[in-house]
C-alpha cells in the first residue's frame, strides 16, 4: 500500500486530533508543524517551525500529498489574526512553490464568522459573506489567499468548536450565568473530534477520486438558541441559571451542514446534547464541579 505524506501546518488542538485519527488508518505518515513539538501526538513526525516566519518553516519532506492548514491565532486581535491566518497561510503556499512541492489538495480551517447574517437566517456555502468583524474579515481574506494559490484547495468553515479543553460554556454555566430567551441568539457548534473527522473524510474523498468542493460548512446538525444550550447544560450539572446576563457575543444565524452530510460524512456528535454529554463525562474526571 502506498504511504501518503500528510502535512498538518499549525498542528494545534484540531490538528493533533486529526493526526490521531489519521494514524489509526494504515497508509498515512503524518507530519506536524508547530512551535512546541513536544505536544504532538505519538507517531507524528515533528517539524519545529514558526508559520509567521518564512525562514523558520522547518525541514519538510520532499513529497507531500496533502496539506492541512489548521493554525489558530494566539489571541483575539486584528494583528494576531492576520499573523495566524493570512501571513502564515501565505508563507506555506509560497514555501510549497519554492520547494516545487505539488500536493494533491490543500485544506484550510476557516470559520462561520465570514457570514454577516445576524437575525437567525439560514446560511449555506452559497450565502453572501460581508463580515462586519475583524475576525470574519481576516478569515475571508485568508480564503482569498487560499484560492489564489493555484492549488486544489478547500476551506472548511467551522462553527463554535468545543471539546476537551474547550469548556467555556460549561464554565459559564457553573458560574450560573444564563441569558435571555428572547430575542433568540442562535449558536452553531461542532465537537473538535468532528472537525478532525470532516477533514479526514475530505482527504479520503480525494484519495478515492472525488474532488472536494472549494467550501464546506462544518457545524453539527442542530443550530440552537444559546438560551436553550446553556439551560440544557445547566440541567446536566444541576445548576440554576440567572438569565439577567447578555448572551455570549456572536452573530445569530443558523448554518446548514447539508453539503457535508451529502458527501456521506456521519457525525460522531450530531448535536450539542450528544457532545456536551461527552464533555460532562470528561469534566467529571477533571476539576469541574457544580456549586453546592
Amino acid at each position: 500500500m502506498e504511504t501518503l505524506n500528510i502535512l498538518i501546518a499549525g498542528c494545534g488542538d484540531v490538528g493533533c486530533e486529526l493526526a490521531r485519527q489519521l494514524l489509526l488508518t494504515n497508509g498515512f505518515r503524518v507530519w506536524g508543524l508547530r512551535r512546541t513539538i513536544d505536544q504532538l501526538p505519538e507517531g507524528v513526525s515533528a517539524i519545529p517551525g514558526d508559520l509567521s516566519d518564512p525562514d523558520r518553516l522547518g525541514a519538510w519532506p520532499e513529497t507531500i500529498d496533502y496539506v492541512l492548514y489548521t493554525a489558530a491565532a494566539d489571541g483575539h486581535s486584528p494583528e494576531l489574526y492576520q499573523k495566524a491566518y493570512v501571513t502564515g497561510l501565505m508563507n506555506v503556499i509560497n514555501h510549497l512553490k519554492k520547494k516545487n512541492i505539488q500536493p494533491r489538495h490543500l485544506f484550510f480551517t476557516s470559520s462561520t464568522s465570514v457570514y454577516h447574517q445576524c437575525n437567525g437566517e439560514w446560511v449555506d456555502e452559497g450565502s453572501d459573506c460581508h463580515p462586519q468583524t475583524f475576525a470574519g474579515q481576516t478569515l475571508l481574506e485568508a480564503e482569498k489567499v487560499l484560492f489564489a494559490g493555484n492549488l486544489p484547495a478547500t476551506s472548511v468553515r467551522f462553527g463554535g468548536i468545543y471539546g476537551p479543553g474547550r469548556n467555556r460554556l460549561i464554565k459559564r454555566v457553573l458560574e450560573q450565568k444564563g441569558c435571555a430567551k428572547e430575542p433568540a441568539v442562535y449558536s452553531n457548534r461542532i465537537h473538535r473530534d468532528d472537525c478532525a473527522g470532516i477533514l479526514k473524510h475530505l482527504i479520503q474523498m480525494s484519495i478515492s477520486g472525488q474532488m472536494p468542493d472549494p467550501v464546506y460548512i462544518g457545524v453539527d446538525c442542530q443550530p440552537a438558541p444559546m438560551h436553550d444550550v446553556l439551560h440544557w447544560i445547566a440541567t446536566q450539572y444541576g445548576v440554576e441559571l440567572n438569565d439577567d446576563h447578555p448572551a455570549p457575543p456572536r452573530s445569530s444565524k443558523r448554518c446548514s451542514n447539508h453539503k457535508i452530510l451529502d458527501t456521506g460524512y456521519q457525525f460522531k456528535y450530531p448535536d450539542y446534547k450528544a457532545g456536551y454529554l461527552k464533555q460532562k463525562t470528561m469534566s467529571e474526571k477533571c476539576s469541574f464541579r457544580p456549586p453546592r
